[in-house]
């Protein structure tokens, strides 16, 4: 009984991880830490951080949530999680079209380079997972956190940013999605750890280039 419920409250635990920190939510948690951060980047005025914080929650947030229903009414996805590796396909490529389509509007806008590359790498990232979805079921959710971590390592490093408890805070939260994902099943140790690493070093190599 003890053993039954314990399963049940994990499940649980894990579910809300996995929905906190939803690939979908990794671009706008990434702008909200640079924009927060003691860094020259935190002093851009209000109005700017606003119409992108904006921007980054329409397009890629809200948007390619708002496709999942649809997905699913015409039964291009089985379950709301998609695990299944061959009906997160068109889901993948939805987002990772939305995700570029925000990078060509900031593209042309004068804010600092960093964000730009932020948002630029969000795009290759969802396209490179695209890509190896193809053949390769990686945690999504992992890659997510991995380019989280990155951030926050990158801009203290090329920024000259004390965020030791951010750093922190990243690394505890990419464990805790790792486990979840582990802990339902819904990814293999290679899958997640794949996943991370991808998320991590891609984004951080990008960041770091530009």
């Amino acid at each position: 009984m003890m053993e039954g419920n314990i399963r049940t409250a994990g499940n649980i635990l894990a579910k809300t991880i996995s929905l906190i920190f939803h690939p979908l939510f990794v671009p706008l948690y990434g702008l909200l830490i640079v924009l927060s951060a003691p860094t020259i980047i935190g002093y851009l005025p209000w109005p700017v951080k606003r119409t992108l914080l904006i921007l980054i929650l329409i397009n890629n947030v809200l948007l390619p949530f708002s496709f999942i229903p649809y997905f699913k009414i015409r039964n291009v996805i089985s379950s709301w999680t998609i695990d299944n590796r061959k009906e997160r396909i068109i889901p993948l490529i939805t987002t990772s079209f939305f995700y570029s389509v925000t990078f060509f509007i900031t593209f042309r806008y004068h804010i600092p380079v960093f964000i730009k590359t932020l948002i630029l790498t969000s795009a290759i990232l969802a396209i490179c997972v695209t890509v190896i979805n193809f053949w390769h079921k990686i945690s999504i959710h992992s890659a997510g956190a991995g380019a989280i971590v990155a951030i926050v390592f990158v801009l203290s490093l090329k920024m000259h940013a004390p965020l030791p408890w951010a750093l922190a805070a990243s690394i505890i939260s990419a464990g805790l999605v790792l486990t979840s994902r582990l802990w339902l099943n819904s990814h293999n140790p290679g899958e997640v750890w794949s996943g991370f690493f991808l998320g991590f070093i891609l984004s951080g190599s990008l960041l770091l280039i530009f």
